[in-house]
């Protein structure tokens, strides 16, 4: 029997994340860029493949809310910000919010807070169950170039060689909506 996990396969993909790689993903509008959030140094490599500094800090993406409470202060949410956060979820609604005070800075940049999104796009669920926790997730593509819509595209941008989940994106156009859970405010229109 062939052990091998085969270049696209989710499984092949899970290996590289935990091998503290960078991945490309697709997800609701574009492929999303991702890796380890608990692993500095992937979050290192993701920054500097992407040109972005660590002060911008990062989004979470992830299959349920409970992957994401780890790096949530959840106490801080008021039974009104927390149902406005799960009444978008699961979708293309990233909500910033405030971080627990073990969310490594590397995460967080110069904030407080921490941006996350429960996706409903069936591959960003898949992959965040078989890794077992969220991924960072930001768009994939080098510094003053597009977003990647196409595993195609990824390759042309990160080289045949990189990792990328085979898949279709949800069809979005736009990525997603970005809102401030505190104060309901639109940071970023979907």
């Amino acid at each position: 029997m062939n052990n091998e996990v085969l270049p696209g396969t989710l499984a092949f993909c899970v290996e590289k994340l935990r091998q503290q790689a960078v991945i490309a993903y697709p997800t609701e509008a574009v492929f999303g860029l991702g890796c380890d959030p608990d692993s500095e140094n992937a979050v290192m490599h993701l920054l500097a493949l992407k040109q972005r500094p660590v002060e911008k800090g990062l989004i979470l993406i992830a299959a349920d809310y409970q992957q994401l409470e780890p790096y949530v202060a959840d106490r801080e949410l008021s039974v009104v910000q927390r149902d406005r956060m799960f009444a978008c979820w699961p979708g293309p609604v990233s909500w910033v919010v405030p971080a627990s005070p073990k969310t490594p800075r590397w995460l967080t940049g110069c904030f407080d807070s921490l941006a996350v999104r429960v996706s409903d796009h069936p591959g960003v669920q898949s992959l965040c169950r078989a890794f077992g926790k969220p991924v960072v997730s930001t768009s994939a593509n080098l510094s003053g170039l597009p977003p990647c819509r196409t595993a195609e595209a990824v390759m042309q941008q990160f080289g045949e060689d990189f990792p990328v989940m085979l898949g279709d994106t949800g069809g979005r156009q736009n990525p997603s909506e970005i809102r401030d859970v505190i104060i309901n405010e639109l940071i970023r229109q979907g």
